[in-house]
């Protein structure tokens, strides 16, 4: 297969390199200007002969007396066919623009965040500026603007943030990144804040059925995080900040070129808090004390020249908590009943490479290899409850890109394995466990650009654990006007359940942990597989001279089997297979608008119906709110002609409507909770200066309305009583808290 995949890259460059032909695409203007168009494509009519134009929009490209008619394109102008009689005479051609090709923006300016008109995934890019509104210290605190993703806290003793979204939690999401799967497994409830914010150059956020390509897991939606990359980030970066709550951290990244191909960057972390808050004077810690140091170096290797590409990286993190009660002091009450306390010590190291090649006679054919290996070691306490994990995992993916045809009919296929071992120590059992999965992929994309494109995949897996699959997705976009998008998906997931690591709240509990179920081959308990269904529509528009754009969106996930976690019963926590029905409903609206110049507004509605078949019954999903509004504004001054300093204003209001409680009916009087919880209203702001492209200081505050919930632990007066619970996490749990820093840069 290698081989003939070798013959199909090399062969059109050796049969058609004798003669060539030249020429200039350029963008049509009035005057027809010579304004060079970048990245235009330029082929042969029914070959896969074709080139895409330099930066000057130049190219050069394989010639052959039977080849006649020349095809140009690119997206968001007008494809053209050109008839070449004389290819001695160089070509210059200008290509108009379509007017209904449109790509979306909030802004008038480069968008911060953006959604495009033309393709058939609803994808959501969040770019380094939307990241930069807020202190953004690591990926769980990069969603604060984006009204597509839920944050919350897991619980009142770890300080974790747990992110959502179409209504379910960040198991059901396929967390990558540069698409290389890596939330996951044992990584699944703190991994988020293992990935410091600055280290991030933009976010793709994929609502509902994503791309077969990344795997077979992905229920509700991908996230992917691409990273900063040495050949364009600056020489040197430091971010410094501080907090009132005493949280302290510092970002340095050191970049430099190794020769004329090579680049290689240095990235360093650390933060730490180690002041005990006890603001609502419940005698336990509002968030845990922590040290974490972080280091990734990347190397990156680029011919563009040879059409390569190549990354390898290397990261190790060591990350430590210790939480619980004021006066817990480890060294003596470590696992006894003198005082509550808890330590989460994890070390992780990680390294992965990936592999790109281009033809650069055939641009749209290409191979890309990616590969990752992980260790993560995590060693933790919680009272009384023991739980450590032990997870190692193995990742390797094979692309090949080519077009059929023409370049509206483009295709992906590949190869790709996973193998993943657990060690898991829970109290007095030990759970242990091999993964390994191989699979084959498949995706034709169309792509009239006009009217209609879609991207249709299948996955055939085989699992030691799950058995064979199938995994079906599909995305349509249909623009029957201006500057419209209507959009429908459907696809199939299926995953294995980490009830652990994905739960590990419950071990702040008092709850007896039952596993109800024996015939299953993880836990006993089967897999679980759900279909998602999506249609949206963004239409984009002008009032008053500006522009913006209304995005509706509807989800729904059905599970066809589920581990369902029951909380209901506020002695146990239960886990089993779905018998009924479980589905997650969400319903969006978003607008966008740039009302005056340099001032962006973005609000969003969200309505949730996500209900599950107990065993008590079907009742609505704990601490999911059936309605959120979201509000976000940010402004900048006017950058004047030579000068660099200006100012930026950012602030997002978030209203969460009531959130069901798990039944405490149970429990005696003095630990029952309400049937719902109060709504909960929280505002961030941020205030920028930036004096030059080398120097900026923030200033911002979080929740400035200091909404607290004053009892987040039930039973915080008998840590050791059989009604303890800290998962009853509602809002924040804090307070206000304001913190500043700087920026430095120099590229």
């Amino acid at each position: 297969m290698k081989i003939l995949y070798y013959i199909i890259l090399l062969l059109p460059s050796i049969i058609y390199s004798q003669e060539k032909i030249s020429g200039m695409i350029m963008e049509a203007n009035e005057k027809n200007e010579p304004i060079g168009l970048a990245g235009a494509n330029v082929y042969w009519l029914d070959t896969e002969i074709g080139t895409v134009t330099d930066i000057d929009g130049g190219f050069n490209l394989s010639y052959d007396p039977k080849f006649k008619k020349l095809v140009i394109s690119y997206v968001g102008f007008k494809t053209d066919t050109l008839t070449v009689s004389n290819p001695n005479q160089p070509i210059r051609h200008w290509l108009r623009p379509t007017d209904n090709l449109d790509e979306v923006t909030v802004t008038t300016r480069k968008p911060s965040t953006a959604r495009s008109y033309l393709k058939a995934q609803n994808i959501i890019n969040v770019n380094s500026d939307e990241l930069l509104k807020a202190a953004c210290c690591n990926l769980s605190e990069s969603f604060e603007t984006n009204p597509s993703i839920d944050v919350n806290f897991a619980d009142a003793i770890s300080g974790t943030r747990q992110i959502k979204m179409l209504g379910l939690t960040s198991p059901y999401i396929l967390i990558a990144t540069e698409n290389i799967p890596s939330i996951r497994g044992a990584s699944q409830a703190y991994g988020l804040s293992f990935i410091p914010g600055t280290w991030v150059e933009s976010i793709q956020i994929t609502k509902g059925a994503g791309s077969v390509v990344n795997g077979y897991e992905s229920i509700a939606g991908q996230i992917n995080a691409e990273l900063l990359k040495p050949s364009k980030d600056a020489k040197l970066f430091v971010n410094l900040y501080g907090a009132t709550n005493e949280r302290l951290e510092l970002n340095t990244h050191l970049n430099t070129s190794v020769g004329s191909k090579w680049h290689s960057g240095l990235y360093l972390h650390g933060s730490t808090l180690n002041q005990k808050h006890d603001v609502n004077h419940d005698n336990f810690m509002d968030m845990p004390m922590y040290d974490q140091i972080n280091v990734l170096n990347r190397w990156q290797y680029t011919d563009t020249e040879n059409g390569f590409v190549s990354f390898l990286s290397l990261k190790f993190l060591n990350d430590t908590k210790q939480t619980g009660e004021l006066n817990f002091n480890p060294d003596t009450d470590k696992l006894t009943t003198n005082a509550w306390g808890s330590e989460i010590d994890t070390k992780r190291f990680e390294i992965s490479g990936k592999f790109g090649y281009v033809n650069p006679n055939i641009p749209w054919q290409s191979l890309g290899i990616q590969t990752a290996y992980s260790s993560h070691e995590q060693n933790s306490y919680f009272g009384l409850n023991i739980y450590d994990i032990t997870h190692h995992s193995l990742y390797a993916n094979a692309i090949y890109n080519s077009i059929i045809s023409d370049s509206r009919h483009k295709i992906k296929t590949g190869l790709s394995y996973t193998y993943d071992y657990y060690d898991e120590f829970v109290n007095t059992l030990d759970f242990k466990r091999n993964e390994n999965s191989v699979g084959a992929f498949f995706e034709y994309s169309y792509d009239n650009l006009e009217l209609l494109n879609l991207t249709a995949g299948v996955r055939v897996d085989h699992h030691n654990l799950l058995g064979n699959f199938i995994t079906p997705r599909l995305h349509v976009r249909y623009s029957p006007w201006r500057k419209s998008a209507f959009r429908a998906s459907f696809g199939r997931g299926k995953r294995s359940a980490n009830i652990f690591a994905e739960n590990q709240q419950l071990f702040a509990t008092s709850r007896a942990i039952n596993i109800i179920g024996s015939s299953g081959s993880i836990y006993g308990l089967h897999p679980e597989i759900a279909w998602n269904y999506g249609m949206s529509y963004l239409q984009g528009f002008n009032l008053f001279g500006r522009k913006g754009d209304i995005t509706f969106d509807f989800y729904k996930t059905d599970f066809v089997d589920q581990v369902v976690v029951d909380w209901e019963n506020p002695q146990e926590i239960n886990f089993y297979n779905l018998e009924g029905k479980s589905f997650a409903n969400s319903f969006q609206t978003e607008v966008n608008y740039n009302p005056f110049e340099y001032f962006d507004l973005r609000m969003a509605y969200k309505y949730y119906d996500v209900k599950t078949d107990y065993n008590s019954g079907r009742r609505a999903r704990p601490l999911t709110p059936k309605h959120r509004f979201f509000a976000n504004a940010s402004y900048k001054t006017e950058l004047r002609e030579g000068k660099q300093g200006r100012w930026k204003f950012d602030a997002t209001f978030n209203w969460l409507g009531e959130q069901r409680f798990a039944s405490t009916q149970a429990n005696p009087v003095s630990y029952q909770l309400p049937d719902y919880s109060p709504t909960v209203a929280t505002l961030n702001a941020q205030i920028t200066k930036v004096f030059s492209s080398k120097f900026e200081i923030y200033l911002g505050g979080e929740n400035m309305t200091n909404v607290k919930q004053n009892n987040p632990i039930l039973g915080a007066d008998d840590p050791f009583g059989a009604n303890f619970d800290s998962t009853f996490v509602f809002g924040p749990i804090f307070g206000s808290m304001y913190y500043a820093g700087l920026r430095f840069r120099i590229e």
